[in-house]
């Protein structure tokens, strides 16, 4: 199986663990979960560009720099997966219980709004 193929399946798992997460009221889990399989979709995508990165801000910052700025992908998907980080970051490193359901259930929507995108983007182009 080709990498970008196994992060675009764990993307799918961990999408579905943050649902059932959510539906346990593990908030602040179901966002990491979330952040993840984007953050699994974005490498899979930085790969087609021979892109490896150790650190999630440089993810991030590539992901801007070779899909957003170029318009492969909205702008929105950009501002999306930095705001997973975000979640991501307040819910794992904060002592408290800080994530809402709601958040919880609009981010999980954006998570899977992106990971399609990016599959869709998998399927037209399957070269890559």
């Amino acid at each position: 199986m080709k990498e970008t193929e196994s992060l675009l399946k764990r993307s799918e798992r961990y999408l579905k663990s943050a649902a059932l997460l959510l539906n346990d009221g593990g908030y602040e889990s179901a966002v990491s979960r979330v952040y993840y399989a984007m953050f699994y979709a974005t490498q899979a995508v930085l790969l087609t560009k021979k892109l490896s990165f150790s650190s999630h801000k440089s993810v991030l910052a590539m992901f801007g720099e070779y899909f957003i700025k170029t318009e492969i992908f909205p702008k929105e998907m950009g501002r999306e997966l930095n705001r997973a980080f975000a979640k991501r970051q307040i819910g794992d490193y904060t002592h408290a219980f800080v994530i809402s359901h709601d958040e919880a259930v609009q981010l999980l929507a954006a998570g899977q709004g992106f990971v399609a995108i990016v599959e869709q983007y998998f399927r037209e182009n399957p070269y890559l």
